[in-house]
């Protein structure tokens, strides 16, 4: 289709398309004059997320992408709407009672029936790049649009506060309940240790322990003492009892034996000289022989005496060896059993220690818990308060005019063509060309028109036939 086609279907269809259009625009003022005016009043809230003040922590959720998508979806919530109706007692209104009455029939509850009344006159917009959020609100009635505003706004944020402080409450019973348990096993657990250092007769568990250790050493250094010197008197006593006894450092120290000997050896001098001189039967010889004798039972006398002491010495020196490694055993096993008592009471020590911390844990936890449940503070806070709107927001007069102008001029050009295409027509010499494939030869002027018009030849071409006209809209 040519644009002469199109416009020939226009001029012939005008009144049927003007008809459409007019009706269209018609039909648009009038239903916009008609309907009632609504008015839109917005408030605007900001969530400013900080730290918590408690905890002194930020909140890891809000600086997701999603936190502003939760807040739009609480904030139209049937929660939010719930508290509206219970800020603006809406349940007492005895004409929102009947309306329920007579358009529900009774059905569901009178509060749903006013969450999703209150529901369809909201809209929650976010801004793009910012943490505000507009709450608008559409009504009859500008006054009661701007307080159903305000009303969500407040609404939202008692919300926020209610779900952070609601679940506070409840770690604050639980953690109440876990204090109690938890004082409890402390008590019990310094109870045991108490009793068990009373029956141990504990006062200063490691100070005593390193006084027995102490101890312990010492001893130890006893024993190896006395084991050298017990070992040295057992040679010497062996030496004693053997043939060479005379060369013990007692023996040869000894004073008496020393005189012995000397006196034995110059006796032995005095017998060797006499017997040279007067024979082995002179009387003094005999005497001589018997002094020395007698010298050497006295000499053999103290010697054994002697040596008796270096025997004596050793039994003593293996009896105080043998009573020191005795005190040494009961020692170490005094040492040993302290070790098991200082072992179980560290055990109940820490026992009593893990109890004061999980006790001290969950004081801390209960306290941050409390202060949270009273906390009044919350994220959201209201940016602009929304007033009553002097103009309404819908219907909106000039707009729908320019919308049905233009959804009429397109209705109005579809139902002519529509019109076209059940009934075709020649309107153009194409069209004759189109319906029946042959060429035009030439064109007759309508009837009325000026015979010889130089703006338009009666002829359409020069070698053209006349043709007998046709009438003026008959079909081929």
């Amino acid at each position: 289709m040519t644009f002469g086609q199109f416009l020939s279907i226009l001029r012939a269809r005008k009144w049927a398309a003007l008809l459409v259009f007019a009706l269209v625009v018609a039909t648009t003022v009038a239903v916009s004059l008609l309907l009632p005016k609504q008015y839109k009043a917005d408030a605007s809230v900001v969530i400013d997320v900080k730290p918590d003040p408690i905890t002194a922590m930020m909140n890891p959720t809000a600086a997701m992408p999603s936190f502003m998508a939760t807040q739009i979806d609480i904030l139209g919530s049937d929660r939010v709407a719930l508290r509206v109706i219970k800020d603006l007692k809406l349940t007492d209104n005895a004409g929102l009672r009947e309306q329920w009455q007579s358009e529900a029939n009774g059905k569901g509850t009178f509060e749903q029936y006013l969450i999703d009344l209150l529901q369809k006159g909201l809209d929650v917009k976010p801004s793009r790049e910012s943490n505000v959020i507009t709450v608008s609100y559409k009504s009859p009635d500008p006054r009661f649009a701007a307080g159903l505003a305000n009303a969500f706004a407040q609404a939202y944020i008692a919300t926020t506060l209610e779900l952070r402080a609601d679940p506070a409450a409840n770690f604050k019973k639980f953690f109440d309940t876990q204090t109690k348990d938890a004082r409890d096993a402390l008590e019990k657990a310094q109870g045991k240790l108490s009793a068990y250092q009373q029956a141990k007769g504990i006062i200063a568990t490691d100070e005593r322990l390193d006084v027995e250790n102490a101890r312990l050493n010492e001893l130890s250094s006893q024993v190896t003492q006395l084991q050298a010197v017990s070992a040295e008197s057992a040679s010497r006593q062996s030496q004693a009892q053997g043939s060479q006894a005379d060369r013990l450092q007692e023996v040869l120290n000894n004073p008496v034996i020393g005189g012995l000997k000397v006196e034995l050896n110059r006796n032995e001098a005095r017998l060797q000289e006499l017997t040279q001189r007067l024979g082995d039967a002179n009387p003094q010889v005999v005497e001589a022989k018997a002094n020395i004798a007698e010298l050497r039972a006295r000499l053999d006398a103290e010697t054994k005496r002697v040596t008796g002491g270096v025997g004596v010495s050793n039994t003593i020196n293996k009896g105080r060896e043998a009573q020191v490694r005795a005190a040494l055993e009961a020692q170490r096993a005094k040492v040993l059993q302290l070790k098991a008592v200082r072992d179980e009471g560290m055990v109940l020590q820490r026992e009593v220690e893990n109890a004061q911390r999980i006790y001290d844990n969950l004081v801390v936890r209960l306290n941050q818990t409390g202060l949270e449940a009273q906390n009044t503070q919350s994220y959201a806070n209201v940016l602009t308060m929304a007033q009553p709107p002097a103009d309404h927001a819908s219907p909106k007069l000039l707009l729908n005019t320019a919308l049905a102008v233009f959804l009429g001029l397109l209705l109005a050009v579809g139902v002519a063509l529509l019109l076209e295409l059940s009934d075709r027509r020649v309107r153009a010499p194409e069209d004759a060309v189109a319906a029946l494939g042959l060429p035009v030869l030439g064109t007759l002027p309508k009837p009325g028109a000026k015979r010889f018009n130089p703006a338009r030849p009666a002829l359409h071409s020069p070698q053209a036939l006349s043709l007998p006209a046709p009438e003026t809209g008959r079909s081929l």
